[in-house]
């Protein structure tokens, strides 16, 4: 009964106790300080704004709480605080617990970045980066990888692409003993030797509230860049578009050549994009954005339909993070799909199986419906 006692008034604060009937044990009692320097009312920017309490306060809450918690609390203290001293100074940015929340807030950041702060933050996002393309990269290349192979199993081979010991032994009951030979009914091919069987385009909105989702695409574009059987372009746009598809080899790099925040013309993003599609039907165009346009509504409607009916498989994802559905135009995302171009938001999670299933010309219902 204590215990519950205690972590409810952990979690109310001291006003849920102004007689102080709950006595909190000695490490609680840091824990309340540390939580009451966030979250009282009555003491908003009861941090202060030396570095030394802010570095202690970032110490107490590693100390006191999970990994996880530590990065609400961090979030929580950013914004009730304003506390964007935390990520312009190094020595502050050093103890704070790396997250996706945290990389996207220092991205937005990065142009107001003094020189001394940038490698320090350089740092912190590149152990985010780290972290999730270590958990991303096996899931994306399976599914990938083995989409394409069986797309390329529904295809003819041409005679240079013929695995010759696969269709031999699938053919071995079409022996024909008086030409002392296999006439086979089914070829097996490896694919188009030395090209990309798919070009897969990304296309970023940069906007400020598509952070999270350029962080993973940029992650995601990396990824299938360092497939031989995809050609991979990513494009980032607001109100211009900056082809980054040849520092797909860093993303820590491309992240920080983004300007997040600012308008939207996905119009002249689609217009480059465009110009990247040699062969319509060997293409997947990703679309991730809000589908708020700051340009010509009329003009974005015309060129995405030209796009589509040339082949393309052409997927607008709204958001691609784990933070649920986002805000977007749903007038916009109506007329996509009229056009049969599907408009949804993908988890990270989520993403590679989306990306194989259309390689394979599925349906994708069943990621429409988990947004």
């Amino acid at each position: 009964m204590q215990e519950k006692l205690e972590k409810w008034r952990l979690i109310l604060g001291d006003k849920a106790d102004k007689k102080g009937d709950v006595q909190l044990k000695t490490e609680m009692q840091g824990m309340d300080k540390t939580l009451a320097a966030v979250y009282d009312s009555e003491r908003k920017g009861g941090l202060g704004s030396s570095s030394p309490n802010i570095n202690r306060w970032l110490g107490d809450i590693r100390k006191y709480f999970p990994t996880e918690v530590v990065q609400v609390i961090q979030k929580d203290a950013l914004e009730r605080l304003n506390l964007t001293q935390m990520l312009l100074e190094p020595e502050l940015l050093e103890s704070v617990e790396p997250d996706m929340q945290l990389t996207a807030t220092l991205l937005t950041l990065n142009k107001a970045m003094p020189d001394r702060t940038r490698e320090t933050a350089r740092l912190v996002v590149k152990k985010v980066v780290e972290k999730l393309e270590k958990k991303l990269k096996n899931p994306m290349r399976e599914a990938i990888v083995g989409a394409l192979k069986r797309e390329v199993r529904n295809r003819r081979p041409k005679m240079n692409e013929i695995d010759w010991n696969k269709t031999i032994r699938a053919n071995l009951k079409h022996y024909q003993p008086e030409y002392k030979t296999i006439i086979p009914e089914n070829l097996y091919g490896y694919g188009r030797k030395g090209q990309a069987l798919k070009h897969v385009v990304l296309a970023l909105d940069q906007s400020g509230s598509m952070a999270t989702s350029v962080v993973y695409g940029a992650i995601f574009g990396s990824i299938l860049s360092s497939l031989k059987s995809v050609k991979t372009s990513l494009i980032v746009f607001d109100t211009e578009v900056v082809d980054f598809t040849d520092q797909l080899h860093d993303p820590v790099d491309l992240l920080f050549g983004t300007q997040l925040g600012g308008g939207t013309d996905i119009n002249k993003a689609l217009a480059y994009a465009e110009k990247l599609i040699i062969s319509p039907s060997d293409t997947i165009l990703v679309l991730v954005t809000d589908l708020y346009e700051g340009g010509s509504e009329r003009e974005l409607i015309r060129r995405a339909a030209s796009i589509k009916a040339t082949g393309v498989q052409f997927v607008t994802l709204l958001a691609l993070n784990d933070e649920g559905a986002p805000s977007y135009d749903r007038r916009m995302a109506n007329q996509f799909a009229s056009m049969d171009i599907p408009s949804f938001a993908c988890t990270p999670d989520a993403f590679p199986d989306l990306m194989a299933a259309v390689i394979n010309k599925q349906s994708l219902q069943k990621f429409a419906n988990q947004e």
